[in-house]
């Protein structure tokens, strides 16, 4: 991890000399979604807050993550938490038999119309005051191409932007109209939108994730050949990446349309309990998985369309998770992340269980920023020391 930094909830790894290269760069926080698993960045957040800790010049999030940014920029500590420990556990929400039965979508006007009022009150105001020349961002998805596109947050658009960033596919109803353009939940083609912020030009990347960090070793295949260099990340071999998957995405809608047709006699025989462990297992747009495991779910009603949606995330996914581990050598990457897979899912958590979570976010949030400042004490105090020429020095 050499220029890379992890810190959970129960230990820190960073190369604090390393970090200090970085750290009066341009920063940016960035925060993954994940439905109700949101509520460890509240924690983290809220941390933050009681911290009275932002040092950063822009904010990128997606779905949950985006609405945590904004209760964190309007300075309401335990908003984000009230949402999702009040809202979204509301069946007028979203309630699973309702549902199946096609008789109610994930209701987000509804919960947003509820944080828009007492005793919730999302204070948009203040949330401007607070970014003032800064710049924040949600991540959406462009439905036509299947593309990342960011829309900022707090302008007098907010209530559509949150909702766009938010409108998971099949969940909920349709798409989101916006500037001429329909959009659906960021993280079909950004789950973590840190690869924007590095385009941006921030060069130090806090990244709040929602899944426990696993270092995992590769797989290798016999008689194929073993990588000795990490990828070099340049702008346009990444952007490039990204466009030769989209550009694929109808091929592979065709080679695995009879994959899924195979599977969709099996939903007819699924019980509904199996539906509650698809919908509450497994991380569908909130981090990738099984390519086919919606295809049970939601029986008949997955059509290419729903296919092309999951063949983009699972490969824009990988994308970053690639880029999370061997991050380009001109930026560096602090990842917050829990210690042990949270005990939330998506929807349909428990109530014990998202508490449980918040705290695990407050106490990885209380960490990381004890560390930042060690950092940057560390730097102070190695530049105080150093003998190393300076650029103002005569040569």
């Amino acid at each position: 991890m050499a220029n890379a930094g992890l810190v959970t909830n129960a230990r820190t790894v960073i190369d604090y000399q390393q970090f200090g290269k970085y750290v009066d760069g341009k920063t940016a926080l960035v925060a993954q979604g994940g439905g109700q698993r949101g509520i460890f960045t509240s924690g983290v957040l809220d941390a933050f807050l009681l911290s009275n800790f932002d040092p950063f010049d822009e904010f990128y999030g997606t779905s949950a993550g985006a609405l945590n940014i904004c209760a964190f920029l309007s300075r309401q500590a335990e908003l984000g938490k009230s949402f999702i420990l009040d809202l979204t556990t509301d069946p007028e929400f979203f309630h699973l038999f309702r549902f199946m039965r096609r008789k109610q979508y994930l209701n987000l006007k509804w919960a947003l119309d509820k944080i828009c009022d007492y005793p919730y009150k999302l204070d948009i105001d203040m949330g401007r005051r607070v970014v003032g020349h800064r710049r924040a961002f949600a991540a959406t998805t462009d439905v036509n191409t299947l593309k990342d596109h960011y829309l900022p947050m707090l302008q007098e658009d907010w209530y559509q932007v949150l909702m766009a960033t938010s409108a998971i596919p099949t969940l909920f109803e349709g798409t989101v109209a916006h500037q001429g353009n329909e959009f659906i939940d960021g993280g079909v083609s950004a789950s973590i939108p840190v690869q924007q912020a590095w385009r941006q030009e921030c060069r130090s990347i806090i990244v709040i994730r929602t899944e426990q960090y696993v270092t995992e070793e590769p797989k290798l295949v016999e008689d194929e050949p073993v990588a000795t260099e990490s990828p070099t990340w340049l702008r346009d071999s990444l952007n490039n990446l990204q466009l030769q998957w989209q550009d694929k995405v109808e091929q592979w809608s065709n080679d695995w349309g009879s994959f899924f047709e195979s599977r969709q006699a099996k939903a007819d025989t699924l019980k509904h309990a199996e539906h509650l462990k698809l919908i509450n297992g497994g991380r569908w747009l909130f981090g990738a998985g099984d390519i086919y495991r919606l295809s049970h779910l939601f029986g008949e009603r997955f059509d290419s369309g729903l296919a092309d949606m999951l063949m983009v995330h699972y490969q824009t996914y990988s994308l970053t998770s690639e880029f999370l581990k061997t991050p380009p050598d001109d930026c560096f990457i602090w990842q917050i992340a829990p210690d042990q897979p949270l005990k939330t899912s998506s929807l349909l958590s428990d109530v014990d269980d998202i508490l449980h979570d918040y705290q695990v976010g407050l106490d990885a949030g209380f960490r990381f920023v004890e560390s930042y400042n060690f950092a940057k004490r560390h730097k102070a105090l190695f530049s105080s020391n150093t003998d190393l020429w300076q650029p103002h020095q005569a040569s």
